[in-house]
């Protein structure tokens, strides 16, 4: 209770008596619209109860800022910041307890849905895409779009379809985009999951031999419940990251029906033959081919073509 303490011992230091402390203090509390609300829905309380009960009404009127404010610091040194009180009156007896203000569940909200989501390497505006923002005035991308819409209307709390997306089309067309807002409508149903960025993921995977971290990470990409992998085919990968990370990811996922969200500039039958050439410039078209078996088991392929949003 220190704020409200120092707030009476201001109003002594300015007043010279008592009566006139209180006489200001009691004018302020019941001239409260809030305060005067309360007690018109509440006419049975007495003159006498309001009067022995007035602390708590003052408890009240100076605790219940603008929760518009909270945004900005507005309620950061009420008793406990973040919350506001509610009032409770039982017959004659006035109680306050204390409620999360909206910003704080807002707040809280927003935390717990960034855990949801985790990144590797993916630009800021990509984790903060949003479903509303997906453009439709082209209609080249309403299939898409329906498909997305589909999808999404088909989440169960926790638990999101065993079949993801393989959009692929030219540059700037917002695939990535497209990843971003699905992201996050799986986050808004408490669905985990990982976007990836494919030339970052390979320079990880490479890194990590260094540092006993292989096995660990390879692990996560395989059980986290929703895997996105972004960019796919957009450089030469090695025969090893090919066949031993890459593959054996999609092979447990597969094996376990647990969604891959791809994006690629390249159809599927243009990254096979992509992936049937190793970063040596050797050809291996059925290990290719094994890859992208397993990529049409997990997803599957949405065209996205239109003008290039990025000029």
């Amino acid at each position: 209770m220190e704020p409200i303490q120092k707030s009476l011992k201001k109003w002594m230091r300015e007043n010279q008596t008592f009566q006139t402390v209180y006489g200001e203090m009691k004018k302020e509390i019941l001239t409260d619209p809030d305060i005067i609300e309360i007690l018109e829905n509440h006419p049975s309380l007495t003159k006498e109860s309001i009067d022995r009960q007035l602390m708590k009404l003052y408890e009240y009127h100076s605790q219940n800022k603008n929760c518009d404010n909270c945004a900005k610091g507005g309620c950061a040194n009420n008793v406990l910041p973040g919350y506001k009180p509610r009032i409770e009156i039982n017959d004659q007896e006035i109680h306050i307890y204390y409620e999360k203000c909206k910003y704080t569940i807002l707040q809280e909200k927003q935390q717990q849905r960034a855990k949801l989501i985790k990144s590797l390497h993916m630009p800021k505006d990509v984790l903060q895409a949003s479903m509303r923002d997906l453009d439709d005035q082209d209609p080249k991308r309403h299939d898409a779009i329906r498909k997305v819409i589909e999808y999404v209307n088909a989440l169960d709390d926790g638990k999101a379809p065993e079949k993801g997306f393989y959009f692929y089309g030219p540059f700037g067309v917002g695939k990535t985009y497209f990843l971003g807002a699905i992201a996050n409508e799986l986050a808004d149903n408490h669905i985990q999951c990982m976007l990836i960025y494919m030339p970052e993921f390979v320079r990880e995977m490479k890194a990590s031999l260094g540092n006993d971290s292989l096995q660990e990470k390879i692990e996560q990409f395989k059980t986290i419940p929703v895997l996105m992998i972004d960019d796919i085919g957009a450089e030469s990968i090695s025969a090893w990251f090919r066949d031993e990370i890459l593959g054996s990811i999609l092979q447990y996922r597969m094996m376990e029906r647990l969604p891959v969200f791809f994006s690629s500039n390249y159809s599927l039958s243009q990254l096979e033959k992509h992936l049937a050439i190793t970063s040596k410039g050797d050809v291996e078209e059925l290990k290719a081919g094994r890859i992208i078996e397993r990529m049409k088991q997990l997803s599957e392929q949405v065209p996205l073509f239109s003008e290039n949003r990025r000029r």
